[in-house]
């Protein structure tokens, strides 16, 4: 539980960027927009990656981003600090996520950068990856938002499931489940193993 007191006796024994958050929570409090730029900053980047993997739409992530992070600023007295600044965060966006796509009809479409692909390849091997990199999309498109959030959350954002059920608002065990069927579809969409593929 959040504790008011000095920063600094709080921050004994924490990393290096939970240190950094639990001050920038303390000057948002204050309504210090420059604390609350660094912070916008220091998450920008996992959460628009967590937000694309989940929403599917390019398009939207910057928008359902923005909202998250209105909802951070409008919220941060609810910060009680019982878990890390990013989790609660992540729960935020998760959510925000789920009502953007309840708002939306359209179609998903992917449209995947390539500019991070090795000019050194050969275009046997460009032509192989782009197709595997397709598969997999495709194959994460047959989940739910909740099975492609844990996934994402798991694969790509290294969390916990614990963690995973503080961000989804659910059971330990919820997560788990979820966590099953989108391995189970991925099995049956994906050939080979998949930790080859994700």
């Amino acid at each position: 539980m959040f504790r008011p007191g000095r920063a600094s006796d709080r921050m004994k024994g924490q990393d290096p960027l939970q240190a950094n958050d639990a001050m920038l929570v303390e000057r948002i409090r204050r309504r210090d927009l420059r604390a609350f730029e660094q912070l916008y900053k220091a998450h920008h980047g996992r959460m628009s990656r967590f937000l694309l993997n989940m929403l599917r739409r390019p398009q939207l992530v910057e928008e359902v981003l923005n909202d998250t992070m209105m909802v951070v600023w409008d919220k941060i007295g609810d910060f009680q600090g019982a878990s890390k600044l990013s989790t609660w965060m992540f729960g935020i966006a998760y959510r925000q996520g789920l009502n953007a796509l309840r708002r939306l009809d359209e179609p998903v479409e992917d449209e995947r950068s390539t500019d991070l692909e090795s000019h050194e390849a050969t275009p046997e091997k460009r032509a192989g990856d782009s197709r595997s990199r397709k598969a997999l999309a495709e194959a994460i498109d047959g989940l739910s938002p909740a099975q492609r959030a844990v996934v994402n959350l798991t694969y790509f954002q290294d969390c916990g499931y614990r963690e995973i059920a503080e961000i989804l608002d659910c059971p330990v065990d919820t997560v788990k489940t979820r966590m099953f069927h989108a391995r189970r579809h991925l099995k049956r969409t994906l050939a080979g193993d998949l930790a080859d593929w994700i």
